[in-house]
């Protein structure tokens, strides 16, 4: 037994991810309203929309009720415009009251789907993943890279949980410590990758997460050297993944696409020997169908 799989058998399930989520959520939150008062130098910009966005943004998975007070102090708006912004989407429809607790409502499925229903990559990428998970029995999911993070835009899901928390289209992850996130990140210019690790707080989720900037860079180099990347429980304890990017016509990397499986059924070997001429297959496909 290698040090790594002892330490997975030690280590319950449910690891910090689950827990600094949360706190994920309401930094983005405040990262978001920051930007929004810092723009009032620029006559077209609607501060007003941009906190009811920045409002919609503070709920997620984990906070899925949220009083005004609560919504003040994740995103720094002050508690009357709070309001105001509440009173408005739940005009709208966009948000039920339950007493003094607000949440989002289904309506605000529409704006997701107007993106979805949009882009070529989403509708186009489901086959593809249907067909992935069909040939390995596990799951398998396309990301974009989005303020930092990494956005589920398509995902198709094995027949058991891989992970403590749920994930689903519109679900968010750090792109540093997630295969899926490296590709990305290989893509990127090395002035944006300096960028990115400057301004990105390199938090870890388990032991084995690299949180040290230069060892980072040296993975992300060996990503871009490679065409895939493999992270081993540096998410999660007991979950391992393998990603390669997708490319459009033009050869620039427009999105990342990855499977994800338990260590225990799956180890990094079986993924390249088994599970990448499967991935690089669906992602040169895919590829051919995004202008």
């Amino acid at each position: 037994m290698t040090k790594t799989q002892a330490a997975a058998r030690k280590t319950p399930a449910r690891t910090k991810d689950v827990r600094q989520a949360p706190r994920a959520a309401s930094v983005r939150a405040k990262a978001s309203a920051a930007a929004v008062e810092g723009s009032g130098g620029d006559p077209n910009f609607m501060t007003s929309l941009a906190r009811g966005l920045t409002v919609m943004r503070a709920f997620s998975q984990q906070r899925k009720k949220l009083s005004i007070a609560q919504i003040s102090h994740q995103t720094g708006i002050p508690r009357a415009a709070v309001r105001r912004c509440l009173h408005t989407l739940a005009r709208l429809g966009y948000v039920t009251i339950d007493e003094r607790d607000f949440a989002l409502s289904p309506k605000i499925l529409t704006l997701g789907h107007a993106y979805l229903s949009s882009t070529p990559l989403s509708a186009s990428a489901q086959p593809f993943l249907d067909r992935v998970t069909g040939a390995v029995h596990e799951s398998c999911s396309v990301t974009i890279l989005e303020e930092d993070e990494i956005l589920y835009v398509a995902r198709s899901a094995a027949t058991s949980r891989i992970m403590s928390v749920d994930l689903s289209i519109g679900s968010r992850l750090p792109a540093y410590c997630t295969s899926m996130g490296r590709v990305l990140l290989a893509s990127l210019p090395p002035a944006e990758l300096t960028a990115y690790f400057g301004r990105v707080k390199l938090r870890p989720f388990t032991q084995f997460t690299l949180t040290s900037r230069d060892k980072l860079t040296r993975a992300v180099e060996t990503v871009r050297e490679h065409g895939y990347s493999i992270v081993d429980q540096e998410l999660e304890i007991g979950l391992r993944s393998i990603a390669v990017p997708v490319n459009d016509a033009s050869g620039k990397t427009v999105a990342a696409i990855n499977i994800g499986a338990q260590a225990s059924r799956a180890s990094s070997r079986q993924m390249e020997q088994q599970f990448l001429p499967h991935l690089q297959a669906a992602a040169r496909e895919l590829g051919m169908l995004l202008a």
